[in-house]
C-alpha cells in the first residue's frame, strides 16, 4: 500500500448513535482500504438531506454518518498502485497527494468505520473525481453526492442516452428541436444539477420550482419553468409538451409531486424516476415506467437499511456509475457543472451533527450546509 506520510492508528468520526441520533466520537478506528481504494484525508464535508433521514429511519448505531467530503489522498490500495486501474477504464490515474471529491455510503450497517463525516474515509479508486484547480474544497464538498445521483437517475434509471466521450458542448441545429425532459424540483440541489446534466445530455430540460428558484433554474439550462403549487401544473406541462413528454425525473417525490408527473407524461407513456421510494398509490397509469433510484447502489453491494430502502446489489448500477464518472470529470474539468449556493458554517466534525439536524427538519433552504474538517487544508 502506497502512503504519503505515516497515519495515525486512530480518528474521530460522527457515528450515528440512535434514532435521530449522532455523536463524535474520538480514538475510532481508520476505514480499511481494500485492494481498489484510496484512503482520503478529508478536507471538507457538507450535508445532505439523506444523512438526517438515514439516522431516523434506519439508524445503525456504531457507523460513521456522512456521504460529501472533499479532501487528499494519502494512501492507494495495492490495486490503485498501478496507473493502469484508472487508466483502462479511461480515467485519470489517482495518486497520494491529490486533491479529490465525491461521496460514500454514510450509516452503512455493513460497514460502521466508513463514512465522510470523520478525519480519513475510504473511497473506491473508480467512484472519485479530482478537484479542479481553480476549485476549493468546500465547494467540492457540495457536489458528490448530488453529481453522483443525477448520473444514476438519468442514464440507468431514466435511461437517457448519456453523452459521449469526450464531451462537448451540445450544438444547437437551426430548425431541430430536442427531447424535452422534466426535472420536478429544480429548485433542489439535485434539481439544478439535472437541468444541467440533461443539457449537455441534449435534451431541453423544463422544471417545477417556486417562483424564487425561477431565474437560476433558467440560466442553468432550463428552457421554462413551471409554478408547482399552480392547480393546473400537470396539465400546463402536458399543453407544453404537446403531450409528448417521455421523461420525468421527480426530486421531490410525494404524492403531489408524483401526481404532476404523470399528468405532464403525454398519452403514449413514459418513464418516471423518483429520488425516494414513491407512494405506490401514486402509480396510477400502466404506460408509466416508475422507477426510484437510490445513490448507494452505485457501490454495487447491497443496501441493508429499512424497507423499503433494503435493496439487493446491483451491478449494473456499478457500471453505469463508472461510466458516468469519466464523463461527469470532464463537465466538472471544463466548468460546466455550477455547483450549489453553501453556507461555510464553523466547528468541524463537533458542530455536523447540529447541521444534520437542521437539514432534516427543513430549516436549511436553497443553500448547502459545508464544514471544515481540517482547517490547514482548507486555508
Amino acid at each position: 500500500m502506497a502512503v504519503s506520510t505515516t497515519l495515525p492508528s486512530t480518528q474521530s468520526a460522527v457515528k450515528v448513535t440512535g434514532p435521530s441520533t449522532v455523536d463524535l466520537a474520538t480514538g475510532v478506528p481508520l476505514p480499511t482500504l481494500s485492494p481498489t481504494d484510496v484512503l482520503v484525508r478529508v478536507a471538507c464535508v457538507s450535508i445532505n438531506h439523506v444523512d438526517g433521514k438515514s439516522a431516523d429511519m434506519s439508524p445503525s448505531p456504531g457507523a460513521t454518518s456522512g456521504v460529501d467530503f472533499s479532501g487528499i489522498v494519502v494512501a492507494l490500495g495495492t490495486d490503485v498502485e498501478s496507473d493502469g486501474y484508472r487508466v483502462e477504464n479511461s480515467m485519470k490515474p489517482v495518486k497520494v497527494g491529490d486533491r479529490v471529491f465525491g461521496g460514500v455510503f454514510g450509516n452503512n450497517p455493513l460497514c460502521h468505520d466508513n463514512g465522510a463525516f470523520a478525519e480519513y474515509v475510504a473511497v473506491p479508486a473508480r467512484l472519485i473525481w479530482h478537484v479542479p484547480g481553480e476549485m476549493d474544497f468546500s465547494t467540492a464538498a457540495t457536489i458528490g453526492a448530488t453529481l453522483a445521483t443525477v448520473g444514476l437517475a438519468l442514464f440507468q434509471y431514466l435511461q437517457v442516452p448519456m453523452p459521449s466521450s469526450p464531451v462537448t458542448r451540445p450544438q444547437t441545429v437551426p430548425g431541430a428541436k430536442a427531447r424535452m425532459a422534466l426535472v420536478y424540483g429544480g429548485g433542489t440541489a439535485t434539481g439544478a444539477m439535472a437541468i444541467q446534466v440533461l443539457k449537455h445530455a441534449g435534451f431541453t430540460p423544463i422544471t417545477t420550482c417556486s417562483p424564487g428558484s425561477a431565474a437560476r433554474a433558467m440560466r442553468l439550462g432550463a428552457e421554462t419553468t413551471f409554478d408547482y403549487k399552480s392547480p393546473t401544473c400537470g396539465a400546463d406541462l402536458r399543453e407544453y409538451t404537446g403531450d409528448g413528454l417521455e421523461f420525468a425525473l421527480d426530486c421531490i417525490t410525494d404524492t403531489a409531486s408524483m401526481g404532476i408527473c404523470y399528468e405532464a407524461l403525454g398519452s403514449a407513456g413514459g418513464r418516471y424516476v423518483a429520488l425516494d421510494a414513491f407512494p405506490l398509490r401514486g402509480h396510477t397509469r400502466r404506460s408509466v415506467v416508475a422507477e426510484w433510484v437510490c445513490t448507494y447502489t452505485q457501490f454495487g453491494h447491497a443496501v441493508d437499511w429499512a424497507p423499503p430502502y433494503n435493496l439487493d446489489a446491483r451491478p449494473r448500477d456499478r457500471e453505469v456509475a463508472e461510466a458516468w464518472y469519466v464523463v461527469a470529470q470532464q463537465l466538472v474539468d471544463q466548468g460546466w457543472i455550477e455547483p450549489y449556493p453553501k453556507e461555510d458554517r464553523e466547528g468541524g466534525l463537533a458542530a455536523v451533527g447540529e447541521g444534520m439536524r437542521a437539514v432534516w427538519k427543513g430549516e436549511i433552504y436553497g443553500k448547502k450546509l459545508a464544514y471544515a474538517v481540517a482547517e490547514e487544508l482548507c486555508c
